[in-house]
């Protein structure tokens, strides 16, 4: 702990030398702020534990050094419980009290005398030694959760830093929620008691896994339908020649989408999924800092342009997996959703599943499952939900600009 504070010292004492944080300064912050996170001495942040509240308490102390105000319910922090039901087909119960679970959102504010409020999240827990979120299936591991989502978290920290020196015709909210991983519990608690009048937030955006960038330099862009100022703002402040990957939806499985319930504009921004999502390989050391570094700039530019207008109208859309097929088997593999061409790209093999065993590797990109032509995740979701475990089909896949085929058995 003592090595993390005596960076981030030295880092706000450099801020306080400049009026706004230079390049150099964000990407070192952007490490040591994942890297604490990250540490395994945080065991995984997950809710509830003494992790989760290490965490909670190192961002009140950024969100301090920064500059901003709390507008939590105590200083910066937001304490809610949540009550498990015994019985599986209830809901869980988010309030304050009972027993149960307890977490914190910690929240800070940048109050410029505005009419509209923007709001900028991103969940800081994870899932501690793993339990039933994991894909790994070795002995109990700590699970760091860099990508996932110290990344984000780290994202919101720096674009606090960057918002604060600078002045804006909209206030500022910056939310850190717990209880993600469990099922938007700290969002979900948040838009329900807001610390804000929820009438004055103009949209919100959400950061979840932002922190591995790829080659291609590929960015998704999820909820861009939710109000027809987004997209025509997104292609315009893109001067790092980011590959835009965007969907309409504003429902997702991440916080953004319980202030779309609430009919509000929402963006939610995605590197990708990868091998280590879920796996105690999510480590400090495989985030892609230059690429952060370039998301928070991009999501920076976009919030200038946007501030350009009045307040944005909002649209509902069409829940995107509201249509989604219910399958019983599994092809173990982990989709590329960043992947825009035909098809179905393979992110990730899982061990002692079926696409292993038929030979299939990271990059292969399916084309056909059985009599389905894949062209895409949907279709490539519907064509799973054909077979039952035990039967066969055969897979047609791409592989170097090759055509290979391969039996797979569910």
């Amino acid at each position: 702990m003592k090595i993390y504070r005596l960076s981030i010292i030295a880092a706000s004492l450099l801020l306080a030398c400049n009026s706004a944080p230079t390049n150099d300064i964000l990407l070192q912050n952007l490490k040591t702020d994942v890297s604490y996170l990250a540490a395994d001495q945080l065991e995984g942040r997950a809710i509830g534990t003494s992790g989760e509240e290490q965490a909670a308490k190192y961002l009140a102390e950024r969100f301090a050094e920064i500059g901003l105000s709390p507008k939590g319910t105590d200083g910066f922090f937001q304490e809610f419980t949540v009550s498990k039901p015994t019985n599986p087909h209830e809901e869980a119960v988010i309030g304050t009290d009972g027993e149960g679970v307890t977490g914190r959102n910690v929240i800070g504010f940048i109050d410029n005398q505005s009419e509209k409020t923007i709001v900028i999240g991103a969940h800081f827990d994870h899932l501690g030694y793993g339990g039933s979120g994991s894909l790994y299936r070795g002995d109990s591991a700590i699970h760091n959760g860099a990508d996932d989502n110290a990344s984000g978290t780290a994202a919101l920290v720096a674009l606090a830093d960057i918002l604060k020196h600078e002045k804006h015709p909209s206030n500022f909210l910056f939310i850190a929620f717990s209880g993600e991983e469990n099922g938007l519990w700290g969002s979900n608690y948040f838009v329900k008691n807001p610390t804000i009048d929820l009438g004055t937030v103009n949209y919100m955006i959400n950061m979840d896994m932002v922190g591995r960038l790829n080659e291609e330099n590929t960015l998704a862009i999820n909820g861009v339908g939710t109000s027809p100022s987004f997209v025509p703002a997104l292609d315009l402040v893109n001067s790092d020649s980011l590959k835009l990957v965007t969907s309409e939806s504003g429902v997702g499985p991440s916080d953004h989408t319980s202030f779309y319930l609430q009919d509000l504009p929402v963006l939610h921004f995605f590197t990708g999924q990868h091998e280590d999502y879920h796996r105690p390989s999510d480590d400090s050391e495989k985030i892609n800092y230059n690429g952060l570094l370039q998301v928070v700039q991009y999501i920076h530019r976009l919030i200038v342009q946007l501030d350009q207008e009045s307040k944005l109208a909002f649209t509902k859309t069409k829940d995107s997996s509201g249509d989604s097929p219910r399958f019983t088997v599994t092809l173990g593999v982990v989709p590329d959703y960043l992947y825009d061409g035909k098809g179905m790209r393979i992110d990730g093999v899982s061990e002692d599943k079926p696409a292993q065993a038929a030979g299939l590797q990271k990059g292969d990109i399916i084309v056909q499952l059985g009599d389905s032509t894949i062209v895409d995740m949907m279709s490539y979701m519907r064509s799973l939900s054909a077979f039952q475990k035990g039967e066969e089909a055969q897979v047609v896949y791409e592989r170097d600009g090759k055509r290979l085929e391969a039996k797979v058995k569910f």
